[in-house]
């Protein structure tokens, strides 16, 4: 592990990197939870 003198540049591209990490992870959760739903009112709607 490598430490900058002062640590910050370090740990702000780390911050930077989760926070990327972070944002991916919910745009995918939400693009799966709409694809979901929409499959589960098509079925519903044909099943009638």
């Amino acid at each position: 592990m490598s430490l900058s003198v002062s640590g910050t540049p370090h740990t702000t591209q780390r911050v930077r990197d989760q926070a990327r990490d972070v944002v991916a992870v919910m745009a995918f959760s939400a693009t799966v939870s709409v694809a979901l739903t929409v499959v589960l009112l098509l079925l519903m709607t044909l099943g009638r």
